[in-house]
């Protein structure tokens, strides 16, 4: 199937990585990718937490 990723794969882009960046620099770029992902998850419920907060100020419609 076109697309998937196996394991030879995943050991292929590792081994990429690891010659392109070398061995000192992957604990440091995983870092900054764990940085960038924790940044995205806080302003991702930031935004939930504003159309909450939307919800309740808008006048709910009687029940007629």
């Amino acid at each position: 199937m076109f697309g998937a990723i196996g394991v030879p794969e995943i050991m292929i882009l590792l081994l990429l990585v690891l010659i392109l960046f070398g061995p000192k620099q992957i604990p440091e770029l995983a870092r900054g990718i764990g940085k960038g992902l924790n940044e995205l998850k806080r302003a991702t419920n930031e935004v939930k937490q504003e159309f909450k907060l939307d919800d309740f100020d808008k006048p709910s419609k009687p029940d007629f």
